[in-house]
């Protein structure tokens, strides 16, 4: 079977960059300075309110990866090892990219990406006019297609879920955080133009979430 692992990064588009009735809707159960700030930073995880950033993908059995990644120039380079290839280009090019590679394998694996990273893809690609090329949403028990691991250990939903980070630490696992960058810092990495910064802490994330698979598939895949 072959095998794909992928991470996106996301940042929401200014409050103030809708017109006054999306505004309005967006802000109505924002009723106070601290809900108000709380709405503007959410806006990232929704595919209407928000553009994706960065997609990054691993092979776990190559161990190769690739990150499209959005820049204000063109740039193509490898990492120190040449195991990862790094391509910038408009949110609309790294979109189109995400659909040419992930036909191409039998299972993909993500954190959170039934909840998130899929949903956020398939409807932020509708909303551009960009052609999907696979169901991202497939039936939900059947880790063979898509497999998420916080599905997976929470046994779905069963138990406490925890961020990739907790689960890395806890699992031994370098996390991705370790550099002093979280998804939070989106905003200021890209107004400040360091997308390689963005295009490397996202190439971390599915780094993790292989290592993560790792343990779940020698320990917990009972199928």
């Amino acid at each position: 079977m072959s095998r794909i692992v992928f991470d996106i990064e996301t940042l929401g588009f200014p409050l103030e960059s809708f017109d006054l009735e999306s505004q309005t809707y967006l802000m109505r159960f924002a009723d106070s300075e601290e809900k108000i700030e709380d709405l503007k930073k959410n806006l990232n995880l929704h595919a209407l309110t928000a553009q994706v950033l960065c997609i990054a993908l691993y092979n776990p059995d190559t161990q190769r990866g690739k990150v499209f990644f959005q820049s204000n120039t063109k740039e193509e380079y490898y990492n120190d090892d040449n195991t990862c290839h790094y391509s910038s280009g408009t949110e609309e090019e790294i979109l189109k990219n995400f659909w040419t590679v992930i036909p191409k394998y039998d299972q993909f694996i993500t954190f959170n990406g039934r909840s998130f990273d899929c949903p956020f893809l398939l409807l932020r690609s509708a909303k551009l006019g960009i052609q999907t090329s696979r169901n991202l949403m497939p039936y939900r028990y059947d880790a063979d297609i898509h497999c998420d691991l916080l599905e997976q250990l929470t046994f779905y939903q069963a138990t406490r879920r925890f961020s990739l980070d907790f689960y890395s630490k806890s699992f031994g696992i370098t996390s991705p955080k370790a550099k002093g960058i979280t998804g939070l810092d989106m905003k200021k990495l890209f107004d400040e133009k360091r997308f390689k910064d963005i295009a490397e802490y996202c190439y971390g994330d599915v780094l993790a979430t292989a290592e993560l698979y790792k343990r779940w598939h020698a320990y917990l895949n009972f199928r």
